[in-house]
């Protein structure tokens, strides 16, 4: 597989957006068919769907993913945080740990779905979707 070398985001940058980008760029995994990388990324939210703009030196490619198939999983994963974040400091490890392991459940699920609807358009392995879809959360916040 081929891999990004660039990235940005149409989004006020935190720091998980920043760690995921700065952890992907380090370490990634993403093929546009056709399409020979290393590629830049423009994720951005265009009508309620996200827009992926794919360079590399010779082509360019653009495509849209509807947010629909995401609007549980996004509201389940900021619940968990906001919980997640709640109970740090006001309950004991053992729920926190129980907390963040759901949390991490959730974004698993939402990277394989992420997976799912780039088939066709983008390969990329389970790590990379996982830090693009922690962008796909910080886009929504």
């Amino acid at each position: 597989m081929t891999r990004l070398s660039h990235i940005e985001i149409d989004a006020a940058a935190d720091d998980d957006s920043r760690m995921a980008i700065s952890d992907l760029l380090q370490d990634n995994a993403f093929t546009v068919p056709d399409i020979e990388g290393p590629y830049r990324l423009r994720l951005a939210m265009v009508d309620r769907r996200i827009a992926f703009a794919v360079t590399s030196a010779v082509a360019a490619r653009e495509f849209h993913l509807s947010l629909g198939p995401f609007r549980q999983i996004l509201k389940d994963y900021t619940q968990i945080c906001n919980a997640l974040t709640e109970a740090q400091g006001r309950m004991p490890p053992n729920r926190i740990e129980a907390i963040d392991m759901a949390r991490r459940g959730i974004h698993n699920e939402g990277a394989r779905l992420l997976q799912e609807r780039l088939d066709g358009k983008a390969d990329v392995d389970l790590d990379t979707a996982r830090r693009l879809f922690t962008l796909l959360c910080a886009m929504q916040r």
